[in-house]
């Protein structure tokens, strides 16, 4: 027999929706966990710079295909078996990661782990306005805000010190034990609706195909194009036309089927358009400052994995402690004025990057960090609530899809946005501050005499000496001005962006009367 949530008692609510929240978590931990740890994959598998991407991007592709179909399934299988089984399917696939033998394998299954893991992460946002209501409701969307933005955050920062204290392995293996215990709980916790198997018989199964090609292809050219220069690449311009077609052809079908896998309509309402785009800045904000912070500890400043983690680590704190603060001032202030702060002190924050120079590290990151940190919590948890809030139980479900796929293709747009600036502007900025080196510089001059009088420079394990050795030294020299002077440009353009979204807030509505289950929903 199935329980109704408003029968459930309170503390049963809190944890079947905190059991749930651990497998949202880490399914969403899990995009970035590796990205620090590429280094030690590829030696572990014998596996190229090139081949290694994909132990993301697979990742990527399989999530954000299974996200928009999850309202779906979770209508066909309920809500609680869906989760459940893709908690199991998500800790299978962990386990093989950690066993791959080669690096295809891994490929392989990092695709099943974010496809099988995918449904867990829209299902959370609306099983808590199914369990909650009012004050509650305010909580649960603080919580699923934090997470949000915390695991991808903090992923780094555990993988590489998971990475330096133990070994890849263990960045798959640590699922095991949370994966079981979701498997196991969530079943025996979560009632909120009844499987609907003959909903299969009509179901948009062209949609589901078109969708599955728009948003793959989609994922594939944003993440490799940047590699190989976008259209001039022969196969990214396949995919960038398959994707464009099937776009199309998919909305078309959504708009005009009588029951499409994703609810476009939705966007009519003024609030789930406007929370879809705010979904998509956050998205591309979080993920393109996760991407470049640690890139730039890299390359520019050689920081190891651990010491990368470490020193984005604040970040995550200060969102944790903004935590409290929140709850406490969405009882008394509105939402959308709570939104407007989050995306202005972000917008602060982003400025605060634009100094940067080749030698920041955590003491410089610090205070650009923490505003970020705290921001995050301000920008996620009012657009969950202001956008979702407000719909009806039949149409939450498919909404929530959508509204969560704006957020990773938000992210998967920023980052390649992102390495496509870091591999244009870098070139630019090389050849400008160049200009600047030539005989009539009296201090690169007497910087050059001071270098060539050494009798051997060793640089990148080679010995030179004298004159070649300043002219190497001075290349490795402008080139590291010029790569960080990049990073000042891409933080730019994820500040510009926030800035314009800031002044869209007001133009959102209050959220409507908290949507309430249908009579047949249980």
């Amino acid at each position: 027999m199935t329980i109704a949530p408003h029968e459930m008692s309170t503390g049963a609510r809190i944890i079947a929706f905190g059991t749930m929240a651990v497998g949202f978590f880490i399914a969403l931990l899990d995009i970035q966990i590796v990205s620090a740890s590429l280094r030690d994959i590829g030696g572990g598998l014998s596996a190229g710079t090139d081949e290694l991407a994909w132990v993301q991007t697979s990742y990527l592709i399989a999530e954000i295909i299974v996200i928009p179909l999850s309202g779906w399934l979770s209508r066909v299988m309920s809500t609680r078996w869906l989760f459940s089984v893709s908690a199991a399917g998500f800790t299978i696939a962990s386990l093989m990661c950690g066993w791959a033998w080669d690096i295809q394998s891994m490929i392989l299954f990092r695709a099943l782990q974010g496809f099988l893991g995918g449904s867990m992460i829209p299902t959370v946002f609306t099983t808590s306005f199914a369990f909650f209501q009012g004050h509650q409701r305010v909580i649960s969307a603080a919580v699923i805000g934090a997470l949000a933005s915390l695991a991808p955050t903090l992923g780094p920062t555990i993988g590489g010190w998971i990475t330096d204290h133990y070994s890849w392995h263990w960045l798959f293996f640590i699922n095991l034990l949370p994966g079981l215990f979701v498997t196991v709980v969530v079943p025996l916790m979560v009632h909120v609706d009844r499987p609907n198997p003959e909903l299969l018989k009509g179901a948009d199964y062209p949609g589901m195909i078109l969708m599955a090609l728009f948003l793959g292809t989609l994922e594939y050219t944003l993440e490799e194009g940047p590699r190989w220069n976008w259209m001039s690449d022969e196969t990214i311009r396949t995919t960038a036309w398959i994707s464009a077609s099937s776009g199309v052809a998919f909305v078309w079908r959504s708009l005009s089927f009588a029951h499409p896998i994703v609810d476009l309509r939705a966007l009519k309402s003024l609030n789930f358009s406007l929370g879809c785009l705010f979904s998509f800045v956050t998205g591309l904000g979080i993920f393109s400052v996760i991407y470049l912070t640690p890139l730039f500890l890299g390359r520019v400043r050689g920081f190891s994995a651990l010491d990368i983690g470490l020193a984005v680590f604040s970040t995550g704190i200060f969102q944790v402690g903004a935590i409290p603060l929140y709850t406490v001032l969405a009882r008394r202030i509105d939402l959308r004025w709570l939104l407007m702060l989050g995306f202005v002190i972000f917008t602060l924050s982003m400025l605060l990057f634009l100094p940067i120079t080749h030698d920041w590290g955590w003491r410089e990151l610090l205070l650009p960090q923490a505003l970020r940190g705290f921001s995050q919590q301000f920008m996620v948890a009012p657009t969950v609530t202001l956008t979702l809030g407000g719909l009806a139980p039949e149409r939450l479900r498919l909404a929530s899809g959508l509204f969560n796929l704006m957020r990773n293709l938000g992210g998967a747009i920023g980052i390649a946005a992102c390495g496509t600036i870091l591999n244009d502007r870098t070139n630019l900025h090389f050849l400008r501050l160049a200009e600047h080196l030539n005989a009539g510089n009296a201090a690169m001059t007497g910087w050059m005499q001071r270098m060539s009088a050494g009798e051997t420079l060793a640089l990148n394990g080679d010995a030179v000496r004298g004159h070649a050795a300043a002219l190497k030294a001075l290349w490795s020299l402008t080139l590291r001005e010029a790569q960080t002077q990049t990073y000042a440009d891409a933080f730019l353009v994820v500040m510009v962006c926030f800035a314009a979204v800031t002044f869209l807030v007001p133009l959102l509505r209050k959220a409507g009367a908290p949507a309430q289950p249908s009579a047949d929903a249980h």
